[in-house]
């Protein structure tokens, strides 16, 4: 009997049901549950990574909001001392050769353009803000000279014996010629003095003798539309100063280098007017 109640249990235990162990008394005591596994467990499933939302796409890429185009400062057709000045920049790195005119022309805007196409600036021939700050930075400040190499610099104040009567009136610090009547300015042009070793000779004087084809029999070079005024030393045209402006002197003389404008004067101008040549 005991023997089958002990296979009894272990048939029951296999199956995984409850039994109920004899007591002392031969009587079901408590019931004790016995797990028994019915299968082996599987190892766990690797855990997938957790899924990332998607990078938000935009509906279009702007691209990079564009730097502001250069601000111009000049181009053809302007005028003026800041166009001297620009041609004389040029002039100092060879862009130029002629000088400073004051007037924007083609040869000014073909020397911005060469000069912007040599550092890698869009080669318009307009003086931007880009383009001159690269061009002050390379070139130094002219000087008046420089400026008005080729004449057309402001004439300064008339010197007080200029005033009255009819007066050629020549200033060496602006190197201008003023013909005044009457203490009013006629005409101006710009005029070149004599050099260091044949200066022009300063002070009061007057015309006494015009020769409107003369030769210098000195130096055998023409004087045209003379004015003398002391001893051989004249106002008149100069065929040197037209071409190389103050690059040059003369051998004491007055040079103008605008012959439509002596040829004026020369007509204007009598002997015995007063020559009042000053700083």
């Amino acid at each position: 009997m005991a023997g089958l109640v002990a296979l009894a249990a272990l048939t029951a235990g296999a199956a995984g049901c409850t039994v109920q162990p004899a007591g002392a008394d031969g009587k079901g005591g408590s019931p004790v549950r016995i797990e028994v596994p019915s299968r082996t467990p599987s190892a766990p499933a690797p855990k997938s990574p957790p899924s990332r939302a998607p990078a938000p796409v935009s509906p279009g890429k702007s691209s990079p909001p564009r730097a502001p185009a250069p601000r111009v400062l000049w181009s053809p057709g302007d005028s003026g001392r800041d166009i001297r000045e620009l041609q004389a920049r040029l002039r100092q790195v060879a862009w130029i050769f002629e000088g400073p005119t004051g007037t924007y022309d083609d040869a000014t805007a073909k020397a911005v353009r060469g000069f912007q196409g040599k550092r890698g600036l869009p080669g318009t021939g307009v003086t931007d803000s880009v383009t001159w700050q690269r061009l002050l930075g390379m070139t130094r400040e002219p000087g008046t000279w420089e400026l008005y190499l080729m004449g057309g610099q402001p004439a300064d104040a008339p010197d007080p014996r200029c005033r009255t009567g009819r007066v050629l009136c020549i200033s060496k610090s602006s190197r201008t010629l003023r013909w005044m009547i009457d203490g009013r300015t006629v005409d101006t042009m710009p005029v070149r003095f004599g050099s260091e070793y044949t200066p022009t000779r300063e002070g009061v004087f007057q015309v006494y003798w015009k020769s409107r084809h003369h030769v210098s029999t000195l130096y055998d070079s023409p004087m045209p539309y003379a004015m003398f005024f002391s001893g051989g030393q004249a106002v008149h045209f100069s065929a040197d100063f037209a071409a190389r402006g103050y690059g040059g002197a003369s051998h004491g003389c007055v040079n103008v280098r605008d012959e439509g404008a002596i040829a004026r004067l020369y007509g204007q101008v009598r002997n015995g007017d007063k020559v009042v040549v000053h700083w």
